[in-house]
């Protein structure tokens, strides 16, 4: 079993208390990683060598950062398989599924690295305001903010990392790296490509350990002038009321909609669904959490839908042909399976699925799932998709709005002017004509309205957030 220590300064470096920890694989619950576990000592290391970084960062010409990152990505591509087992081992998601997460490394590395160079100003017309001639130029020039905390989520372990640490560090910023406890393997072994490409000592540490301890004293410490998180509403929420006057960008919860209305070809919409719903384990913030469904399809659409949930194959995340692998831990696999029970209960149908083994929950369809049960209302992160039936297009609009969340939406079918209506009226960051919400571009914008929280990522978008604008006027 491999050990891995925390990444300060340059160096890796056991804790200062010497205190570690075992990565348990969620199949079997075997050891596939020892850790180090850092504690607050760490926390003030890693944030006096970030600001000795972020000093030489910045004046880093943006073409010599740039090789750097590009470097990045060559090791990236040559290591992803290795990378792809690591993310499958603590994670738990099907190999294939891991490997696509993984060869999508370099590519997140490069677009960082090209982004980071455009980072351009404009020109100000001052002479358009009265009292004003043609003595004075302005213009806006983009630096980076410094010091930039990056919080990660077990679901996504290496692209949820990149998303953050790319468009950062190709900006100018130095970095403090916090990996979800559960999956900090990956975390780490992308800091191992960074530091071989040659980023600079001080420019990126990783700290792990309990979110509780590190993320608590990093966001609220005002030499961080940027957080990213992605994560639940209610740490989002936490944040909030401790990092103070700092920049935030926040991905949160989400129980996302996808309409089916009349129209549709419900053979390529229950497809859609079947692996928009179930991809991950439906550990994904854009997964298909609630079907809305035109009460004239609905008998059609489920019929198409439910022998393809019903073909996912569960099992070893490393076996040939498993495309479904446990929960992140039998905990959240426990909470699910309640969460369903739950909703049939209160009313709902289990049409199929839904039964635990250990940290394993069978792909579920829950029908005649009301708006306002909980099912709809809080994000499931789980295996399950509910089914709400609706008499027309409007009520099919106010279902998609009937939540605290705005992340993602999906439509098929409709008419044109529908379609134009859905885009214009459901409350989401991304709407999804033709698909369903679980399709993201790495150069798109990407965030949530509502309690799915705010700022974009992508890596253009996150380039924007993690730098600040400076007007500059010069006085003839």
């Amino acid at each position: 079993m491999k050990k891995f220590d925390l990444l300060i300064g340059g160096e890796w470096r056991e804790s200062a208390d010497r205190a570690r920890g075992q990565i348990r694989s969620p199949f079997d619950g075997s050891a596939v990683g020892d850790i180090a576990v850092a504690g607050a000592a760490d926390v003030e290391l890693a944030l006096s060598a970030a600001e000795h970084g972020a000093a030489l960062w910045r004046r880093t010409p943006g073409h010599e950062r740039a090789a750097i990152l590009n470097r990045a990505a060559v090791l990236a591509d040559e290591r992803a398989d290795e990378l792809a087992a690591i993310i499958s081992a603590e994670n738990g998601k099907p190999l294939a599924e891991a490997l696509g997460e993984a060869r999508r490394s370099g590519a997140i590395i490069r677009l960082s690295a090209h982004e980071g160079t455009q980072l351009y100003g404009e020109s100000l017309p001052l002479d358009a305001n009265p009292g004003t001639g043609q003595d004075k130029v302005g213009f806006t020039l983009r630096q980076p903010v410094g010091i930039v905390v990056a919080i990660t989520p077990f679901n996504y372990p290496a692209l949820l990392v990149l998303h953050k640490v790319g468009p950062a560090l190709a900006s100018g910023n130095a970095v403090i790296l916090k990996p979800a406890s559960a999956t900090p393997l990956t975390a780490l072994a992308l800091a191992q490509i960074f530091v071989d490409a040659g980023v600079p000592a001080g420019v990126l540490s990783v700290l792990t350990g309990s979110g509780g301890v590190l993320g608590d004293a990093l966001v609220a410490d005002p030499r961080v002038r940027k957080v990213s998180f992605t994560g639940s509403t209610g740490v989002g929420e936490r944040i909030s009321s401790l990092a103070g006057i700092t920049k935030l960008s926040l991905e949160l919860g989400a129980s996302s909609p996808t309409l089916v209305l009349p129209g549709a070809d419900l053979e390529q919409a229950a497809a859609a669904v079947a692996a928009g719903g179930y991809v991950n384990g439906g550990q994904v913030c854009i997964s298909v959490q609630r079907v809305i469904l035109h009460r004239d399809i609905e008998a059609d659409f489920l019929a198409a839908l439910q022998p393809k949930v019903e073909a996912i194959r569960m099992g070893d995340p490393f076996a040939a042909g498993t495309t479904l692998g446990p929960l992140i831990s039998e905990r959240e696999a426990e909470r699910v399976a309640t969460s369903i029970t739950r909703a049939v209960s209160e009313g709902a149908q289990l049409l199929t699925g839904g039964e635990r083994d250990g940290a394993f929950v069978s792909p579920a369809i829950v029908t005649g799932v009301d708006t306002r049960q909980a099912f709809a209302q809080e994000e499931l992160f789980g295996p399950a998709v509910a089914v709400t039936t609706v008499a027309d297009f409007d009520a099919a609009i106010a279902a998609a709005n009937g939540t605290p969340y705005g992340l993602a939406a999906g439509v098929f079918g409709g008419t044109l002017a529908e379609g134009v209506r859905a885009m214009r009226e459901i409350d989401a960051g991304s709407i999804h004509l033709g698909w369903t919400p679980l399709w993201r571009a790495d150069l798109m914008p990407y965030g949530g309205f509502k309690a799915s929280g705010y700022g974009k990522e992508g890596v253009r978008s996150t380039v924007a957030e993690m730098t600040e604008v400076k007007t500059v006027i010069l006085h003839g």
